[in-house]
């Protein structure tokens, strides 16, 4: 009995993290590979408000389905894991579409990898070193990721651990032989 327990919880966390990992993979490989040349226009501005929708609407289906989740805690970790590599990949699809359209817009033009590298300076608020925008067009934009960057961090990531302890209470009254992690037990 208790070895297929810790089966069960070695397959569940394999899971959870394979989940996770190939969601990065695809995501990473998608941004490579989509056809983002022709530059900065309607077209990149509604890349970027469609991009930040899908953000949107999966943060929330993912906020519901951790409340429901057998594991919430592993399914926050997954999401936050499917959710901020989204995110990341839909700025560094603008800013690279901008480079290629304004290359003056940054200090040096940017390739996919360049973008990338920017965005996630960006996010993680390292500062800025070797890339920086340089026109009015890069510093706006850069603004509204800043911005995004917090709302990310702050209101997306409280949603989604609020909704982790949501669905650890209401798992509460259904376990049955104990928690199948020892972390997923309420403090």
């Amino acid at each position: 009995m208790e070895r297929n327990a810790a089966r069960r919880r070695r397959r569940v966390l394999l899971g959870h993290c394979l989940r996770a990992a190939g969601s990065v993979v695809l995501l990473t490989a998608l941004y490579y590979l989509a056809p983002l040349e022709g530059g900065f226009g309607i077209l990149t501005v509604l890349t970027l408000v469609l991009g930040l929708l899908a953000f949107s609407v999966l943060t929330a289906w993912q906020v519901h389905a951790i409340t429901r989740a057998e594991y919430p805690r592993l399914s926050a970790l997954e999401a936050m894991a499917t959710a901020v590599p989204l995110f990341l990949v839909v700025f560094s699809a603008t800013y690279f579409m901008l480079s290629e359209s304004l290359p003056a817009t940054f200090t040096e033009p940017l390739d996919r990898t360049d973008a990338l590298y920017f965005t996630v300076t960006v996010f993680a608020t390292v500062g800025f070193g070797d890339i920086t925008a340089t026109t009015g067009t890069g510093r706006v934009l850069v603004t509204v990721q800043m911005i995004a960057d917090l709302i990310v961090v702050g209101v997306i990531a409280k949603a989604l651990f609020g909704a982790m302890k949501i669905g650890m209470r209401r798992r509460g009254g259904e376990r049955r032989g104990g928690p199948p992690f020892v972390d997923d037990e309420e403090p």
